[in-house]
């Protein structure tokens, strides 16, 4: 017999992984977005640069608390849904028993198995069974707010540390078109990285952050030119 093997899949990384794409993401469009603003309006490059470390840290500061209040909402509900199926499987435990035969018949389960089945799993677990197969809740899948929190924020402050980078080694004169440049091509590799580490297709998510990411510098500096001719 071949021993048993655990294999890993792909969503089981959908939750760090989904705050990771979406900090870095933001980090590098928004600061470099606000940075190319600025030079739009000014040729000072101090100012630039400010502009930019203020964006690093109050946006890593925004997204840790925004995914934090967020997922904790998403974390709630599922206390709330997961503490009513604990009452109800203690109140009325036949009527969640048939409640469970009825979802493996929906599956396509027979009913005189379907029935087998929800009692074995009944005995082994009753409750991760209703969780899991009514509520639709598993360990790879429950809403973890700090851990979400924690990887915006930093993977945020990375993605914004790349036009602040590139704004440091690039001339003056040439600060806006080289951390747009720069920052795309940056957009591009993360967003295929992201595609790949999700085991999706390439192509499709690089073109469309790199196409977002170029739609967002261009409005800013668009309006930072109008700001700037204005005052």
């Amino acid at each position: 017999m071949k021993p048993l093997h655990r294999e890993n899949h792909l969503i089981e990384r959908i939750g760090w992984l989904r705050a990771a794409v979406l900090g870095a993401n933001d980090g590098i469009i928004s600061t470099a977005s606000l940075m190319v603003g600025v030079a739009a309006a000014s040729t000072n490059s101090s100012e630039i640069l400010v502009a930019g470390t203020a964006s690093l840290v109050a946006g890593a500061m925004s997204m840790a608390a925004g995914e934090y209040v967020s997922v904790s909402s998403q974390s709630d509900t599922e206390n709330a849904d997961l503490q009513k199926e604990r009452r109800e499987l203690a109140e009325d435990p036949e009527s969640e028993l048939n409640e469970l035969t009825q979802i493996y018949v929906r599956r396509g389960v027979e009913p005189a198995l379907a029935r087998q089945v929800a009692e074995q799993m009944t005995a082994k677990d009753a409750f991760t069974a209703h969780a899991r197969d009514e509520l639709g809740l598993a360990e790879h899948v429950v809403a973890r707010p700090i851990q979400a929190a924690l990887t915006s924020a930093v993977t945020f402050a990375l993605g914004a540390a790349i036009p602040l980078i590139i704004s440091l080694v690039a001339p003056t004169a040439l600060i806006a078109p080289i951390v747009s440049g720069g920052s795309l091509v940056c957009l591009a590799v993360l967003g295929a990285l992201g595609a790949r580490t999700g085991g999706a297709d390439i192509l499709k998510p690089t073109i469309r952050v790199t196409f977002w990411g170029a739609i967002a510098m261009a409005a800013t500096a668009a309006i930072g030119t109008l700001v700037g001719h204005a005052v």
